[in-house]
């Protein structure tokens, strides 16, 4: 059985039609593209996926269980995680509060232990602390563990939203334009933190992105859509040279 199931799914905004029939398989352990053009509906289908909206039409099977109407918290509870377009940190936090924060919809000490200070808050906080620690090392970023995420480089906050979605110990991490704003070389450690994630904690990764070196050289499968409608699915060498997708998108054949 596929890690994440989507059949059918259609949502219109008003009149407007976002997405349409839209159909996707992801398997445990695959690491999925979906490009196209700005407007295509990429984003739209990620917020549906996570409860931010309620398709009109369709299903999304995770891990089983249809999600369709579940709120963002509990999709999230279930094992969804994801990164934004754009970040979404709290600036008066430190780096190490802002991928804690992930984890807080799980604590079990209670507003009695925050506000006594008991010993099962100190124990638990440790442990988040702990396990904050851990991926930020595995990011790369523990030195930024006290700063405040807006006195950082833009990729090194990238990593940082990054970490906080894995706070959760997702099954599947969806990644919104990941690399949206960055340099050359910025990009580059990015795809290399992607590689790493995946590697050492086998995630299943959905990935939006414009950048096509990075989605040409990470994803395995990639989707295209135009109009909210897939216009192709293949491989990377396959969605290259598909002639409806340099018409629709690409422009020219990508090397």
């Amino acid at each position: 059985m596929p890690l994440i199931q989507i059949k059918n799914l259609t949502h219109f905004f008003g009149g407007l039609r976002a997405v349409h029939d839209f159909n996707t398989e992801i398997n445990q352990g695959d690491l999925k593209g979906l490009i196209g053009p700005n407007g295509a509906g990429k984003t739209t289908i990620f917020n549906l996926v996570t409860g931010v909206y309620k398709p009109t039409e369709g299903e999304v099977i995770f891990d089983g269980t249809n999600i369709v109407g579940k709120r963002p918290n509990i999709i999230s509870s279930m094992g969804i995680a994801r990164t934004f377009q754009n970040l979404r940190l709290w600036t008066h936090l430190s780096v190490l509060e802002n991928v804690k924060m992930a984890a807080y919809s799980r604590i079990r000490y209670g507003l009695v232990g925050a506000f006594l200070n008991t010993r099962a808050r100190i124990h638990e906080e440790q442990l988040l602390d702990e396990k904050a620690y851990e991926l930020l090392r595995l990011l790369e970023i523990e030195q930024y563990a006290d700063f405040r995420p807006s006195n950082l480089p833009y990729g090194i906050q990238r990593r940082v939203e990054i970490a906080r979605a894995l706070m959760i110990e997702p099954k599947l991490l969806l990644l919104d334009e990941p690399t949206a704003g960055m340099s050359p070389a910025e990009m580059e450690d990015v795809m290399d933190v992607i590689r790493k994630v995946r590697h050492e904690l086998g995630l299943t990764i959905w990935l939006i992105e414009h950048r096509m070196k990075l989605v040409m050289s990470l994803c395995e499968t990639i989707q295209v859509l135009d109009f909210g409608e897939v216009i192709a699915e293949g491989t990377p060498d396959e969605i290259k040279n598909n002639p409806r997708v340099i018409k629709a998108y690409l422009g020219t054949v990508v090397t």
